[in-house]
């Protein structure tokens, strides 16, 4: 299969990566004038978890092709695109006239209707997943990271197309295992809630990765998380179909929080996984707490710990 990758973020790099490495044809598209910057390998240093519960370390310089335009003729099969929930609106308006006859995996947060998070691109061109993998890129450009040994993808409530099991059957041959949400709309909403509640935490003491091995602050992000559960329902999410997605937040945090302080202190992908988000001018994370007070407070709902946090990401 020709897959471009849009963009080459960390989540694009790794799954282009192992995409790759599965035989398929890959390339990522980039601004013009990007392609230069990166230069033409990108430096690898993973736990690749696919194969061995602990990971398998991969390092390697990997060769790898940009391109720095997108002509409605090309002949891509899938396009893979994984940008933060604020840029979905300006990436899919540049694919709407450039797709060809490629689906479109929207790979990534989500918290509009799913059809207006499309914008102008076709319903039945698009394929709904998300990521397992995470990581970042350090000061000397190495994508430090991790891999995990499955990947999610899901549907709107009906079976999915020819075109999502083609783009699954791409992921399950570089070695993922399919995990699959029917209720990927509700899915998808209690993953950016749960990411509100801990990404406000982190806002609060300079960035997510600072909430590894506390106890006390991932207790509060976990608390605020708890709070958004109300915001969940009024948006119609049906929770009894996602009791594993919110049994975290559900369950005593005297439990919880020593528990998920030594994963992330001691277990690689866990900690790993936290380690990257180390960044404290990161958009992403203001942009994800920003939307989800706006949406509690248009809808009359109380979330006191999101709100105290929000002198961490007010404009």
């Amino acid at each position: 299969m020709k897959i471009l990758m849009f963009g080459r973020g960390v989540i694009a790099t790794v799954y282009g990566w192992a995409l790759q490495r599965a035989g398929h044809d890959v390339e990522f598209y980039v601004r013009p004038g990007r392609a230069a910057t990166y230069g033409d390998t990108v430096e690898l240093d993973l736990s690749d978890l696919r194969r061995r519960v602990w990971g398998q370390r991969v390092t390697e310089k990997w060769p790898v092709r940009y391109r720095e335009a997108l002509e409605p003729g090309h002949d891509f099969d899938l396009i893979v695109l994984s940008v933060p929930h604020h840029r979905l609106e300006e990436a899919t308006a540049f694919l709407a006239p450039r797709l060809g006859q490629a689906t479109v995996l929207v790979f990534g947060n989500i918290w509009t209707e799913p059809p207006a998070a499309i914008g102008a691109l076709p319903a039945d061109r698009i394929a709904w997943g998300f990521p397992q993998a995470g990581g970042g890129f350090d000061a000397g450009g190495v994508l430090r990271g991790m891999l995990m040994r499955s990947v999610v993808f899901g549907t709107l409530g009906e079976p999915p197309t020819d075109r999502e099991l083609a783009a699954r059957q791409a992921f399950r041959e570089a070695g993922l295992r399919i995990k699959e949400r029917p209720d990927f709309r509700g899915w998808l909403w209690v993953h950016f809630a749960s990411d509100a509640g801990l990404l406000s935490q982190g806002l609060r003491v300079g960035s997510l990765s600072k909430l590894a091995g506390s106890r006390r602050d991932l207790r509060e992000g976990l608390l605020a998380a708890r709070e958004l559960l109300p915001l969940l329902e009024a948006r119609g999410v049906d929770l009894r179909r996602h009791r594993g997605g919110v049994l975290l937040f559900r369950a005593p945090t005297w439990l919880t929080a020593p528990v998920l302080a030594w994963l992330t202190a001691h277990v690689e992908p866990a900690r790993v996984s936290m380690a990257a988000h180390s960044d404290p001018e990161a958009e992403e994370p203001r942009e994800v707490c920003r939307d989800t007070l706006t949406e509690a407070r248009r809808l009359g709902i109380p979330v006191p710990r999101l709100e105290a946090a929000e002198p961490n990401f007010a404009r």
